[in-house]
């Protein structure tokens, strides 16, 4: 018997690990902060101080090493203090079924890897092609996130610009300055010149500006070039902004320009009971890129690019005798998708709709949003900070910025509070640049975030804030008494805040 290969020889010691390995993890989900505040330097000795040729005396021992090199110091985006970025808890169901897929270790590349894997991932992107509005032609596949969806999409935009164009045709992209990034870095693996993703002008939203699209998509006709895809995007990173997806959709058809929708952060909506109407036009898009592993609760990675013509994602496909001969009788996902063996990511998403429901699921999402309309209205009235514009999902914009403080300073400020608070480890925010102005990011993802929770976490970066001035206040004071030669070390110590770590 081999001791270290799961079969059935080894089924006890299975079961006494797993019972270690969530005994473990369920102790440290009573973590009473998102971040311990730990650093690189911090980490880098216990990683490199392991000699990888000499395992550990046994389970117990590697998993306290484990304990000491990750598990201690894990972001816990479970945490209620956790508002940074789109990172979601996860629903249990979910994580009972990634036992099952790392155990099994199925891979839904061909049928005789997965058989009824591969019948439940197909019926699930049939149930998201439905919530979406596709007809019966529709398909998809899986895959590893949103930024491997976004390039399927493009690619198969591509595809079809160059069937219809022929393949010396200029290319164009067109998309706002708020998509994604990964869309430039889509083009870039294409191999299309930067100059070929246009950004198209947003409006006073911060959404798309159709009469921009439309400008644009005029000029790119009369220039004799290609316009090779439109990307709209339902939930910006930034702003969580859904592009008007009905207007965009009747541009690009006007046109011939295939429509991919970047639904990564907002497709949530398709569970929504409230709020579904968001993404009304969707289901005139080419592809949509849905992230399961965001506003559906699913652990990373669980993604799906979604066609609304099965036959495009032919442009994917590659025939090889010893996977998928094109005399195969059998349905076979890896003609689908720029993976090859891929993880049975699909049975997360089954259990979690078996178990919860995707009433539940919607819910969950709708609850998120409308905690981040009541803390946009809490923001607004403070005096203490400024906000931008209303949230559409779940994401607020503020900074720090009371009577007394500049533009400028705020801009210098507003970063040094998300850093200190990131090295205090209390409270986790994000940050970002919007026309050059510093702002601080509420991503807000977890239904038990409380209101209250979020006006403890406003007070908090106030105070540290409030901190940060009153150090530069000093340090002033110090200079000034230093350039005089007296006095300088009469002066108070620096004062330690809570909040900031120095």
């Amino acid at each position: 018997m081999n001791p270290h290969l799961l079969t059935h020889e080894t089924a006890d010691d299975y079961v006494r690990g797993m019972a270690r390995v969530t005994q473990l993890v369920a102790q440290h989900l009573a973590a009473d902060a998102p971040s311990t505040g730990a650093t690189v330097a911090d980490l880098t000795p216990a990683v490199e101080g392991v000699d990888l040729d000499r395992p550990a005396a046994d389970l117990d021992a590697a998993l306290a090493e484990v304990t000491d090199i990750y598990l201690r110091d894990a972001i816990w985006f479970h945490h209620p203090s956790y508002v940074a970025h789109l990172n979601c808890p996860v629903a249990l169901p979910a994580v009972l079924a990634e036992g099952i897929i790392a155990a099994v270790n199925t891979s839904v590349d061909t049928w005789d890897q997965s058989a009824g894997g591969t019948l439940v991932e197909q019926r699930l992107i049939r149930w998201t092609a439905g919530r979406i509005g596709f007809g019966e032609g529709a398909d998809g596949v899986f895959t590893s996130g949103g930024t491997q969806s976004n390039l399927q999409g493009l690619l198969l935009a591509r595809g079809e610009a160059v069937r219809r164009a022929g393949s010396d045709a200029t290319l164009r992209v067109l998309a706002t300055e708020h998509s994604h990034f990964s869309v430039i870095k889509a083009a870039r693996i294409m191999g299309l010149h930067p100059s070929a993703v246009i950004a198209v002008p947003t409006d006073e939203t911060g959404g798309m500006s159709t009469a921009a699209l439309a400008a644009e998509l005029d000029g790119i006709r009369e220039r004799g070039e290609t316009a090779m895809a439109v990307v709209a995007t339902a939930g910006t990173t930034d702003l969580g902004v859904i592009d008007p997806i009905s207007t965009i959709a009747d541009l690009a058809a006007a046109h011939g320009t295939w429509l991919h929708v970047d639904a990564a952060y907002g497709g949530g909506l398709l569970t929504s009971l409230r709020r579904r109407h968001l993404l009304d036009g969707i289901e005139h898009a080419d592809s949509v890129t849905v992230d399961f592993h965001k506003t559906f609760f699913q652990p990373v990675s669980s993604s799906a690019i979604v066609v609304r013509d099965g036959a495009t994602l032919g442009h994917v496909t590659h025939h090889a005798d010893y996977l998928n001969p094109r005399t195969a009788v059998t349905p076979n996902q890896v003609d689908k998708s720029l993976q090859t063996t891929r993880r049975f990511d699909a049975l997360k998403l089954w259990l979690t709709l078996r178990v919860t429901g995707a009433d539940a699921v919607g819910e969950m999402f709708d609850e998120v949003i409308d905690r981040a309309h009541q803390v946009w209205d809490v923001l607004r009235d403070d005096e203490r900070f400024e906000v931008a514009v209303e949230p559409v999902l779940s994401t607020v914009l503020m900074r720090y910025r009371p009577k007394g403080v500049g533009v400028t300073e705020a801009d210098s400020l507003n970063p040094r509070i998300r850093h200190a608070l990131l090295d205090d480890g209390s409270v986790m925010v994000a940050g970002t640049t919007i026309d050059g102005r510093a702002w601080l990011k509420f991503t807000l993802l977890n239904p038990q975030t409380s209101l209250a929770h979020l006006r403890g976490i406003i007070e908090t970066i106030a105070t540290t804030g409030e901190a940060l001035r009153a150090e530069d206040e000093l340090d002033e004071l110090r200079v000034a008494a230093g350039s005089r030669g007296s006095g300088a070390d009469a002066l108070a110590p620096r004062p330690t805040m809570a909040g900031v770590t120095r």
